[in-house]
């Protein structure tokens, strides 16, 4: 686990001015150093493993309760940091633990050269800073590379879009133009078969006629053939009296 570095501007409520604390933090314990710009309160280490085990608490889960209070001001927890005996500060806050609210304190005795534990506190207060900035400057930096991106890709996206309506356009078009043929054929085609079935139709009507007309003449012609036979025979039997009556003048004269 590597060490971890914490710097805390720490308002206190009934504190004109706030406090600084950093904090040093590593697997099994933590270093505190508090200053308020003139004096330096120091931590104890060897407080940390009787205080966990007051808490009933493993070291690393009270190591990080402590960073988790003392790196970042917790809006919920009100901090105190008052006098004790022989010029040592106290340093406390509240949490809640199961519902219960309790307070964390940690006595911190002064350091025996403040000037070098201020100019340390504001060295690493600086170089965080000149991290920061940095940081700043190349997230602004990605930000505004991200944000041309961002804005060629939008214009990418829509000329995509343009071309694909100018292609379903023409697609359409050309569709339609397929589709008004088709019809135009098929109403051609129907046209075409209807005229065939009236035709068809006539032609039948025709024949039927035709076939009608042709047995009705063949009817004529056979009454026309029976009569001539008897028009023959009685013409016949007209002239075989009229001879016979001749032969009989004939035979008067005699």
């Amino acid at each position: 686990m590597e060490t971890r570095h914490t710097c805390l501007k720490l308002e206190i409520s009934d504190a004109t001015d706030p406090i600084f604390v950093k904090g040093t933090w590593f697997e099994t314990h933590f270093d505190l150093s508090i200053t308020d710009g003139l004096n330096v309160w120091l931590s104890s280490e060897e407080q940390v493993k009787d205080r966990a085990a007051q808490w009933d608490q493993p070291v690393t889960e009270y190591i990080k309760l402590a960073e988790r209070y003392l790196g970042f001001q917790q809006p919920g927890s009100v901090y105190g940091f008052t006098d004790a005996a022989d010029g040592c500060k106290r340093l406390s806050w509240t949490f809640e633990k199961e519902g219960t609210k309790l307070e964390w304190r940690w006595k911190c005795g002064p350091a025996p050269n403040s000037k070098k534990v201020t100019a340390g506190i504001l060295d690493f207060l600086m170089d965080a800073n000149i991290r920061l900035s940095d940081e700043v400057v190349t997230k602004t930096q990605s930000f505004e590379r991200l944000k041309v991106e961002a804005e060629k890709c939008l214009a990418q996206s829509e000329r995509f879009n343009n071309e694909k309506l100018e292609f379903e356009s023409a697609i359409y078009a050309k569709f339609l133009g397929v589709l008004n043929s088709k019809k135009s054929k098929l109403r051609e085609l129907r046209d075409k078969l209807s005229k065939q079935a009236v035709m068809g139709d006539l032609q039948q009507e025709e024949e039927q006629s035709t076939d009608k007309t042709e047995s009705f003449d063949e009817g004529s012609d056979d009454d026309k053939s029976e009569e001539e036979p008897a028009k023959a025979i009685t013409s016949t039997s007209k002239g075989v009296p009229a001879s016979r009556a001749r032969g009989r003048k004939r035979i008067s004269r005699k």
